[in-house]
């Protein structure tokens, strides 16, 4: 699905070059279910951006189905995206102003591919799955922060992706909440193939992956 080659990041910060990843090989295929870890600055949230082509890489290639990715049209870009990639931020990322339901609405809002009756349908799913359909129609903070973490990943989660990339997904959730989303991702991994990516130090959340990964000053060991 998704293919590093050699990939490397430099941030030019004034006169100082500073290296984020150096050469990292990494393959995402379906059904993978793959944890990131790693201390804080070692370029854990850098790859993860690079992987989910939010960001180019300063050097080497990202191949999606084996095709290599340019960055010179955004809207193709955010068109492969919407169809491909799901992302769960630890900041949330939601919008201030609009409901829950509206808010894990806002992905399928340029899905033209996509009947209204489905949208509200799989919008209605998720906010069930995630435990807060009694609070679909509270704003964002009207919420605690696990219920916006849990907002997050029915957002994530109601386009159907093939790759779900989540840096700290459990970071704001207690063990009972954390445990049963879990559960949910890894139906989906197994029954549809969808493929995960967590940057994360939960412990629960690693005893759940197939394959870890440590990154570390930039490079990856497996």
């Amino acid at each position: 699905m998704i293919t590093l080659e050699k990939i490397t990041k430099t941030y030019e910060s004034g006169k100082v070059s500073v290296a984020a990843l150096r050469g990292i090989d990494m393959t995402i295929s379906e059904g993978d279910f793959i944890v990131v870890k790693g201390p804080s600055g070692s370029g854990k949230s850098t790859l993860l951006n690079i992987m989910g082509l939010l960001d180019s890489p300063t050097s080497g290639r990202v191949l999606l189905e084996g095709r290599q990715v340019t960055y010179d049209d955004f809207d193709l870009l955010a068109g492969v995206r919407s169809r491909t990639i799901s992302f769960i931020f630890q900041l949330f990322n939601l919008n201030p102003v609009l409901s829950l339901e509206e808010n894990v609405m806002v992905p399928l809002m340029i899905r033209s591919d996509i009947k209204r009756a489905e949208k509200l349908r799989r919008v209605a799913e998720w906010v069930e799955k995630v435990g807060l359909a009694s609070h679909r129609h509270h704003k964002p903070d009207e919420l605690s922060g696990g219920q916006r973490q849990r907002v997050a990943i029915a957002r994530a989660m109601v386009t159907n992706p093939r790759l779900v990339i989540a840096d700290e997904p459990t970071a704001n959730l207690d063990s009972r909440t954390t445990e049963s989303i879990l559960a949910l991702m890894q139906d989906l991994n197994r029954e549809k193939g969808t493929a995960f990516v967590f940057a994360t130090h939960d412990p629960v959340l690693q005893k759940y992956a197939k394959t870890t990964h440590t990154v570390k000053d930039g490079s990856l060991d497996s």
